[in-house]
């Protein structure tokens, strides 16, 4: 590698590679994913973390050292990475390795190393918006109710043992026990009161593993798009599944729809927020879009 290094001269772009190496898929793509930039032309520096705030924080410690900032994980650890990205204004590269990789499938990165530092090397740059909730950045989704439930019982032996599956196995265990709760959203200045399942604003257009946010939803088109399961039994989600994964769900009279650039959400009683399937803050929660606030290398 350090040959290699000294081959690549002073004109090669500087690359921070952010991986995890106690994670088995970052201890495993490390070095492929050096060696595959290094053959295209970058000089990669690899930075280990082990718990997200890290990431923002490697950012902020070592912009002036990089060109480009390149994430190998999941939707949590390149969201981590996002509002670091803005302030500093490099691009960011990603290495899908998480269990869903809903952002790679919004921005159709492929899925394997070789691919994803392919799109790097091309260089094709895409501008995309930024979710924040209460000052938390997202790309993906953040939600309450259901799928927080959800990632709290997603205990990292099932995630990892059964991967996508292990959505579902989880999401059999938490339907059976989950009640509905009152809440307050408020959009423009009016308040709708609600009795829900679950609250869910999107920034991309992928989440939960490919169920789409709504039918027409970009995550760069400066908009984010909510919806509210109001359902009289949540048994009834076995019905919509299709919709879900077609971002159809909003033609269920049961499903409150709404889209705009910033979002009041109040509850009864203090509730976690899930962001990209991290719990990162609770209610109440204020979220809002930041319009093409960070560069990602993206196929054309």
């Amino acid at each position: 590698m350090e040959a290699k290094l000294a081959d690549i001269g002073a004109n090669a772009k500087r690359a921070l590679v952010l991986v995890n190496p106690k994670a088995r898929k970052g201890r495993e793509a490390a070095a492929p994913v050096a060696a595959a930039l290094t053959d295209h032309g970058f000089a990669p520096r690899l930075e280990p973390f082990e718990s997200l705030p890290e990431i923002a924080r490697d950012i902020v410690r070592l912009r002036e050292t990089a060109d480009l900032v390149v994430v190998c994980g999941g939707d949590g650890s390149v969201s981590s990475a996002a509002l670091a990205a803005k302030e500093s204004g490099l691009p960011l590269g990603i290495i899908p390795l998480g269990t869903a990789n809903d952002l790679a499938r919004t921005l159709s990165i492929p899925l394997d190393v070789a691919g994803a530092v392919q799109v790097i090397a091309d260089g094709h740059r895409r501008a995309v918006d930024i979710g924040t909730v209460n000052g938390h950045a997202f790309f993906n989704v953040a939600s309450i109710g259901l799928s927080t439930e959800l990632a709290a019982s997603l205990d990292p032996l099932t995630k990892k043992r059964f991967g996508r599956l292990g959505y579902a196995i989880a999401a059999l265990k938490v339907v059976s026990k989950v009640r509905p709760f009152r809440a307050h959203i408020e959009e423009k200045g009016v308040t709708a009161d609600v009795r829900t399942y679950q609250i869910a604003v999107g920034n991309g257009r992928h989440y939960g593993g490919g169920n789409v946010v709504e039918a027409n939803a970009a995550i760069d088109d400066g908009h984010l798009d909510l919806y509210s399961l109001e359902m009289g039994n949540v048994l009834k989600l076995g019905l919509m599944l299709r919709s879900f994964r077609q971002g159809t769900h909003g033609a269920w009279s049961e499903v409150r729809t709404a889209r705009c650039i910033e979002f009041d959400i109040e509850t009864e009683r203090p509730m976690p927020v899930n962001a990209d399937g991290e719990i990162v803050t609770q209610t109440p929660a204020h979220f809002l879009v930041h319009p093409k606030a960070v560069s990602i290398f993206a196929p054309k």
